[in-house]
């Protein structure tokens, strides 16, 4: 099935992604600095209005000639202009009627007491609000309550237009949107570079399989990150591998060829000369060529199956049912076949070819047992590989021939069935796996056949 693409690329969807990223902080940069420059702003405006609340209090609690002279002249010429914005008011409270002195600004009309609303005071005193003025401008109020002793409880405010703070807002509003737009700018472009720059090993390493796939170069060169080395070197050994299975797949073809044409040779000739033996012949050399092309078979599917990934077959239920089977085979000679191999064991690779291996070592076995076969487990590097010890107490073979006996079609015994491949496709399977097989003198008396496999 091909692979679809997906809609964005690698490049765009990282880009995409940065830049909804740098939007995001950015946006939530400018909310955070503006709010802040707003109270930043507001506290610089109260502080000038507490500056005119202090100068009412100390009118007012100056003596009574000099309050009467001095009351209100704050030096400030707005809080004599009618409807200015600036206003400020005195609101006596604990008299029979409260007495309200104003500004001028003011033309006869009051500002709202803060008092009498749910606004906490600061840690100065200080109330503060936004309120509507006469004109229903927007005004920003400074409010405090004092006790003047015999004098009496006064609640002094101060009010003043809010334009300059919200004009100092959007002044830096507008300077903070500016740099930030050239900010955002900057980071995209630098976004670019890096997605660009970040990405180039990945873009030759893509050339490099291309050059790979067209025969440009047998493997894949060059130097890569270490984020890409590992995937470029495990890409490497996926082509090693695959000219492995190319090599190993001519020579079987090969192999079997030159297998075939003796068999072949022999019934031509046989044909050719009239033989009256031809159809025992022709039978005799059929069974060698169908022997020939079951080997071959069985080492290009083991060949196949080595490569696959994943494969992990548990040893121990095998043997049960493999040793039943041959003692089942053997039940008139009353030979007993036993395991030791923990059920935690398993082998690295397909069910299948593991079978194969045991059925083959267990069919010599049991065939040349007396009345004892057994099968132990040995480690000999450890937990990535294990040593499946085949024993059985049969008649052995002396020491010179035990390499020769795993050679292809050769047999030791020809008046015992087979056809002398069962021991060189256990060899063969063995090393298409990474493990061997070895033939030794049994502790039993007979042959101990030692196969080692590599085990997760």
């Amino acid at each position: 099935m091909p692979l679809r693409s997906h809609r964005y690329s690698l490049g765009a969807r990282l880009f995409i992604s940065a830049a909804i990223c740098c939007a995001l902080v950015l946006m939530l940069a400018g909310f955070g600095l503006t709010t802040f420059y707003r109270r930043s702003a507001e506290r610089g405006f109260d502080e000038r209005l507490s500056v005119y609340i202090k100068e009412l209090i100390a009118d007012l609690a100056a003596p009574p000639e000099t309050e009467r002279q001095a009351i209100g002249d704050l030096g400030e010429p707005r809080f004599d202009l009618p409807l200015s914005g600036w206003y400020w008011q005195i609101i006596r409270l604990d008299g029979e009627r409260p007495s309200i002195r104003a500004s001028r600004s003011l033309v006869g009309g009051q500002l709202p007491k803060l008092l009498d609303q749910p606004i906490a005071p600061n840690a100065r005193g200080l109330r503060e609000s936004y309120i509507s003025g006469p004109d229903d401008r927007n005004l920003r109020i400074l409010e405090r309550e004092i006790d003047v002793g015999e004098d009496g409880r006064f609640t002094v405010a101060v009010a003043a237009p809010s334009d300059e703070i919200d004009a100092d807002i959007r002044d830096f509003r507008l300077a903070l949107t500016m740099t930030f737009v050239l900010l955002g700018l900057a980071l995209v472009a630098s976004s670019i570079v890096q997605v660009r720059y970040g990405l180039r090993p990945l873009k030759r390493l893509g050339a490099a399989v291309g050059m790979v796939r067209t025969g440009e170069a047998p493997r894949i060169i060059g130097t890569y990150p270490p984020d890409l080395a590992p995937l470029a070197g495990e890409l490497n050994l996926l082509i090693d591998a695959n000219h492995e299975i190319l090599d190993r797949a001519r020579t079987q073809v090969g192999n079997l060829a030159h297998a075939l044409k003796t068999p072949l040779s022999v019934m031509l000739n046989e044909a050719e000369a009239g033989d009256a033996n031809l159809p025992q012949t022709v039978r005799t050399q059929a069974a060698v060529m169908r022997d020939q092309v079951q080997y071959y078979l069985d080492r290009a599917r083991a060949a196949a199956l080595s490569g696959a990934l994943g494969g992990v077959t548990e040893v121990a239920p095998s043997l049960d049912a493999l040793i039943r089977t041959f003692a089942k085979i053997a039940q008139g000679r009353a030979i007993v076949g036993s395991h030791t191999v923990p059920a935690s064991v398993r082998f690295r690779g397909d069910r299948q070819d593991l079978e194969e291996m045991l059925g083959n070592l267990l069919d010599n076995a049991f065939k040349w047992a007396k009345a004892k076969v057994t099968v132990a487990l040995d480690r000999p590097d450890g937990v990535e590989r294990i040593a499946l010890l085949i024993d059985d107490d049969g008649p052995g073979l002396p020491e010179e021939a035990l390499a020769d006996v795993l050679k292809r079609g050769r047999r030791l015994d020809e008046a015992t069935p087979g056809s002398g491949l069962g021991l060189s496709i256990v060899v063969d399977l063995a090393k298409l796996y990474g493990g061997e097989l070895a033939l030794e003198r049994s502790p039993l008396g007979g042959l101990r056949a030692r196969l080692v496999l590599p085990s997760v």
